[in-house]
């Protein structure tokens, strides 16, 4: 999909392209290709005179290609986008490429991007566009704001698993923790504490990529400005997810202490039972050695007298036992 972004009294439009005789018709800041097809790669190519890297947006690429500027003043970034699917959480690579030297091509002032999947801070920027004027000026403008509604979305995605903390640990410090709840509970912590980490590796990679573009002097003072308000939003969202991570880390170790818990529960159980089996075991075993002068062999009662003293012998535990707490 080819998506054009023109600018017309302080709005942002978009237009959906779908022949290289539309693209001719736009004047955009922004064109960007999801999942673009060689067809409209070609259409890029001849209309603005742009190639497109074919490992625009692969994962295995070297450090040096991640952010770097090209002979002809073509800027390429390549920076990772949240996506908070609660399915599966993910990031999206996404490949910039922006022209802010060479006037003489068509290229001169789009920012151009691409991605194979739809990313939630671009949508969040498109609708914001569209209701506040003035809020994009150039193609510039556009690539802070995206990464400012990335830093946004990660921080919306960081409020929402504190919700999700907060619900596991309500269940956890109740008390009331069964093995199936506690299963529960950290299969939830587990999710989030996964969550949590893609969020910071994902802010790191926005930090990385801001940071470029301040040194890269493309910036006005204005622009410049907001970069750096970027940056000190990252620094507080690197601090919460820390905070997050000790939290995480309280409820797995709490759960699992309550999981101990409940096992030593039934070990216990089965200790007592074990303890106050001993007695009964030691008469049965004494009257099964079969000596030939035991006494209680000829006796009328010697059975009964055997089964009462091993009965005896097993209550006497359990009550001394129940007595000390030891059965709760």
């Amino acid at each position: 999909m080819l998506n054009v972004f023109t600018l017309s009294n302080g709005r942002l439009f978009q237009e959906e392209i779908e022949s290289l005789e539309e693209l001719s018709q736009f004047h955009p800041i922004w064109v960007d290709l999801e999942e673009p097809t060689p067809e409209e790669k070609r259409w890029i190519k001849q209309y603005y005179g742009l190639s497109i890297p074919e490992d625009a947006i692969d994962e295995d690429i070297e450090e040096s290609a991640r952010f770097y500027e090209e002979d002809n003043g073509e800027l390429h970034i390549r920076c990772d986008f949240l996506v908070a699917d609660p399915d599966e959480p993910r990031q999206e690579r996404v490949a910039f490429i922006l022209n802010q030297v060479n006037a003489q091509l068509r290229s001169h002032g789009v920012l151009f991007s691409i991605h194979d999947e739809t990313v939630p801070a671009f949508r969040l920027l498109r609708m914001r566009a569209r209701r506040l004027p003035g809020l994009l000026t150039d193609a510039k403008e556009v690539l802070l704001k995206l990464f400012d509604a990335d830093a946004e979305y990660s921080a919306d995605t960081l409020e929402g698993i504190y919700d999700e903390l907060e619900a596991a640990s309500k269940k956890v410090l109740d008390g009331n923790v069964d093995d199936s709840a506690a299963s529960d509970v950290l299969a939830a912590i587990a999710r989030q504490e996964d969550l949590n980490g893609r969020i910071r590796r994902n802010v790191m990679d926005t930090r990385r990529a801001v940071s470029f573009l301040m040194r890269s002097k493309m910036l006005d003072a204005e622009q410049f400005e907001e970069a750096r308000q970027i940056v000190r939003d990252i620094d507080s969202l690197d601090s919460h997810t820390a905070f997050l991570f000790e939290k995480i880390n309280f409820l797995m170790d709490a759960t699992v202490g309550f999981i101990n818990i409940n096992q030593n529960k039934i070990i216990k159980l089965f200790s007592v039972a074990s303890v106050a089996l001993l007695p009964p075991t030691l008469v049965a075993s004494l009257y099964g050695m079969n000596f030939r002068f035991m006494p209680e062999l000829q006796w009328q009662y010697g059975y009964a007298w055997a089964l009462g003293l091993m009965v005896a012998s097993a209550l006497v535990p359990m009550w001394y036992f129940r007595r000390r707490g030891w059965l709760k």
